[in-house]
């Protein structure tokens, strides 16, 4: 017997009815849509293809009345079964994929969440602008999906990541109500938001907490390490550890935690190779 978990799936006729754009539930289309390009297949519920906002609103609605979980899908390009659940899968790639605002001298946009990062380019390009978050996929990879990843890009200790590149996000909660996702002091939430915003802000707090404890310790560590670096002139275990955790420090979004873990990485190997030329001169 097949290790394969079958979820019953409700009509999708009342959906139809509702919007504009298509509802596919046939066998193929459901297929294609169980895989992206990681080694995972989950066949959905369905998929629609959204004209409008509204026919995304419907959409959530409906999933909501049957008790069925929603999964908006971009490229399809994740490695690791992102895009891929038994649920209804949303596609805006097809119809919500414009830039709705520009803002040359702000260097800002509204896009859709369907719009590719290699045409937001294309279109960005006249002004002299571009967005800096290069994924690899970029030919595929929307905008919406990579916000969802938080995708980096080859580019990311220059830039940033999507959550250093992204100033907003308007977005539709589970339970229909609408949330802005941005600087708490320009936003007043509402429905489930104004109930989740007390909660998000605690863990942001605790996590900063122990960021700032761990990179202390880790810079009285690396101390000790520059210190041995000096008097030894070679890399011991010890620094060669410490200068993995403050490579991966540089990859975190503060600034500040960025510049510690480079100061840290250049004091340790200045140490080194001062210590090494010591000990070359006194031989």
């Amino acid at each position: 017997m097949p290790n394969e978990i079958r979820i019953p799936s409700p009509s999708f006729a009342p959906l139809r009815s509702r919007l504009k754009g298509s509802v596919m539930d046939d066998p193929f289309t459901r297929g294609r849509y169980a895989t992206d390009a990681s080694i995972y297949q989950m066949m959905p519920h369905a998929v629609v293809v959204p004209e409008t906002l509204g026919d995304v609103e419907a959409t959530l609605d409906f999933a909501r009345e049957q008790g069925i979980a929603v999964l908006p899908r971009g490229g399809g390009t994740s490695q690791c079964g992102q895009t891929v659940n038994h649920a209804v899968v949303i596609d805006t790639s097809k119809h919500l994929n414009r830039i709705l605002e520009l803002d040359i001298e702000g260097r800002r946009c509204l896009v859709e969440p369907g719009i590719v990062l290699d045409e937001l380019n294309r279109q960005l390009k006249p002004h002299g602008l571009w967005f800096p978050v290069d994924v690899s996929t970029s030919s595929r990879a929307t905008i919406g999906g990579m916000a969802g990843n938080n995708s980096c890009g080859g580019r990311s200790i220059r830039y940033g990541m999507m959550r250093d590149n992204v100033t907003a996000i308007d977005a539709i909660l589970s339970d229909g109500s609408t949330a802005r996702f941005a600087d708490v002091a320009s936003t007043s939430p509402s429905g489930l938001l104004k109930e989740l915003q007390p909660r998000l802000l605690a863990m942001g707090s605790a996590g900063e907490i122990l960021g700032v404890f761990a990179m202390a310790i880790i810079g009285i560590i690396a101390l000790a390490c520059v210190l041995q670096g000096y008097a030894l002139g070679r890399l011991s275990w010890l620094m060669r550890i410490i200068l993995a955790v403050a490579s991966l420090s540089v990859l975190m979004p503060d600034m500040t935690f960025k510049f510690i873990g480079i100061a840290i990485i250049l004091a340790t190997l200045v140490a080194w190779k001062i210590g090494q030329i010591m000990k070359s001169d006194g031989a």
